[in-house]
Parts: structure tokens; C-alpha cells; sequence
């Protein structure tokens, strides 16, 4: 049995972790997850929220994801992730001005397709400003 499990995070600009660690805790599409060395094989949605990377029984890193997907494997796990930021990069003042502009968006949105965009924008960006107040 291994002590670690390899976690990788990719998000559309960069390989933003890539190490093992001694747990990963993952906001799955269906609630949060954790993951050890030799989890059973599953590969899930994620919802906007924190990924917490455990290692000496602390929460060594925690990093916002906007959603994606995680792939689990008894040696690693993988997430792509759409949006990723490490929670003590988050500027909160960005954000609520990217959440203000998010929210006229939806206001003014005229078709189906520009409401659905401009609601994922809101909700990600709502938790994006929570995970930032909670660092």
C-alpha cells in the first residue's frame, strides 16, 4: 500500500500541482470527496469550490477550481479543471466587481443560452468571493 497519493491539478493555463500528498479533498458534483493512496477507481464532475491538499495532517494548499473533472486511481488523481487559483491569490476586489458585471449580465441576458452562461458565471464567481473570505 502506498503512503501517498500523486495528485495532479491542470487548469486550461498551466499544470498548477503536480505531487503526492497524503490526501485530497475534492468538491465532487455530487459532494466533497476525499481521496487516499489506493481509492477506488472513479472519475466525477467538480463544482466551483476548494480543493484541499493534506499533508503532515495539515491542509497544506488550497486551491479554487471553477469546475471540471477528477479521475481517481488507486496510485493518483488527476483534475482538469476549468478555472483554478490558488485561495491566497484570490483579489477579492476582482472578484466582486467580476461577480457585479456577472449579475448585469444575467439581468440583461435576452436568450436562454446568454441567462445560462451569465448564471454559471454568478454562481462560480459567488464562490470564488466565499473561499476568498474564508482564507
Amino acid at each position: 500500500m502506498a503512503d501517498k497519493v500523486n495528485f495532479e491539478l491542470v487548469s486550461p493555463e498551466r499544470l498548477m500541482v503536480s505531487d503526492a500528498f497524503d490526501m485530497v479533498v475534492i468538491p465532487g458534483g455530487d459532494g466533497d470527496f476525499g481521496v487516499l493512496p489506493d481509492h477506488a477507481p472513479l472519475i466525477s464532475t467538480i463544482r466551483a469550490g476548494v480543493i484541499a491538499i493534506h499533508e503532515g495532517g495539515n491542509v497544506a494548499h488550497r486551491v479554487f477550481v471553477g469546475g471540471g473533472f477528477a479521475e481517481v486511481l488507486p496510485d493518483r488523481c488527476t483534475v482538469l479543471a476549468e478555472d483554478a487559483v490558488m485561495v491566497a491569490d484570490i483579489d477579492r476586489a476582482d472578484v466582486e466587481q467580476r461577480l457585479k458585471d456577472a449579475e448585469l449580465d444575467l439581468r440583461d441576458a435576452e436568450t436562454d443560452e446568454a441567462r445560462n452562461r451569465a448564471r454559471k458565471s454568478v454562481e462560480m464567481l459567488g464562490a470564488m468571493l466565499d473561499a476568498g473570505r474564508a482564507n
